[in-house]
């Protein structure tokens, strides 16, 4: 069974996947399957697919994985927590360094992707307006790349780690924190390194 948090619609296409995946001679399209389920809405169904991605029970769609597969982990591993490296420490104000310790951390797998993943704890309050508190654990995918726009350890100059909001311009990095208060730091490309992307946070209270 799917977890209890799936609509009655997103159940039943999950079943059929479950039931049906190995009929269609390769992993089908969105188009493909909205012919076997007789549907007419593309648009509808991928809305029930994106939230069965987001469930953790079907794997995530992109140019070098077309068409639709069910992950690898058993249905209800979709609610289980599975340990992370626990890295240390990361600044949401002024860089500090990350430290490395052997430590581990529980984490649901909805907070995580199927990439290497690790968790960084979050001092200071810079990017208190994206909802990140001093205290929070941060999720981070390793990358060594990421988008404009994104939320990122970047370590500046090689020796000290901060998560910020990254824009890349022609001779030009900024890293933008999310306070009202404070000013984005600009730094040249060869002053800063992508060491992973913000993909999941937890908190205590």
């Amino acid at each position: 069974m799917a977890p209890p948090t799936l609509t009655r619609r997103q159940q039943e296409i999950y079943d059929y996947l479950c039931d049906h995946l190995g009929d269609f001679p390769h992993p089908p399209t969105l188009d493909e399957l909205c012919d076997a389920l007789g549907l007419s809405s593309r648009g509808s169904l991928h809305k029930q697919i994106q939230a069965l991605i987001e469930a953790g029970l079907v794997e995530p769609m992109n140019k070098l994985r077309r068409g639709i597969r069910l992950a690898e982990q058993a249905p209800n591993d979709a609610l289980t927590t599975d340990g992370l490296p626990l890295y240390g420490y990361i600044a949401a104000g002024q860089p500090i360094e990350a430290i490395r310790n052997p430590e581990t951390i529980e984490v649901p797998v909805q907070l995580r992707t199927v990439n290497d993943c690790y968790v960084l704890e979050v001092r200071g309050d810079s990017m208190i307006d994206e909802g990140i508190l001093d205290g929070d654990w941060v999720v981070i995918e390793h990358r060594d790349q990421a988008r404009n726009g994104e939320i990122v350890v970047a370590l500046v100059d090689g020796g000290e780690a901060t998560l910020k909001r990254l824009e890349q311009k022609p001779g030009e990095v900024i890293l933008h924190p999310a306070n009202s208060r404070l000013e984005p730091m600009h730094y040249s490309p060869e002053q800063v390194q992508v060491q992973g992307v913000l993909v999941g946070q937890m908190r205590r209270y």
